[in-house]
């Protein structure tokens, strides 16, 4: 795997049905964490229905294309991640984005399950550049 490009594990697919459910969800997913990311990166999320591509710009703010809003002519957006969720109310708010999980933006758009995730960081991309 190229190292600038980080692919987290596929979290299971189940909703959580109960609080122990998802206590015990939440210590086998693996997300990108928020702080993990830095200004500069880009990660892209690959959901059941769209692509997006969150370009991080620091101080918990984030320029988003793709998906619903490419569809609603709303791209590039800056806005806030909320976190992820199993598609209720319960909200993971440290991460970005999980396999598996839903993602909630700033704005309350709900993507549809993360299929895959990739981070690919402004310092190896810039490295691959010069």
């Amino acid at each position: 795997m190229d190292p600038a490009v980080n692919e987290p594990r596929r979290a299971s697919m189940d909703k959580p049905r109960s609080l122990d459910t998802l206590v015990r969800h939440v210590e086998r997913l693996e997300g990108i964490h928020k702080d993990e990311l830095r200004q500069g990166d880009w990660v892209l999320v690959d959901t059941l229905n769209s692509l997006y591509s969150i370009y991080v710009q620091g101080d918990g703010k984030y320029t988003v294309s793709g998906g619903w809003f490419d569809r609603k002519g709303l791209a590039p957006a800056t806005l806030t991640i909320n976190g992820c969720t199993w598609g209720g109310r319960a909200i993971k708010s440290d991460w970005v984005a999980a396999p598996g999980l839903c993602l909630e933006f700033g704005n309350a758009v709900i993507t549809t399950r993360i299929r895959r995730v990739r981070v690919i960081r402004a310092e190896e991309r810039s490295a691959r550049i010069h």
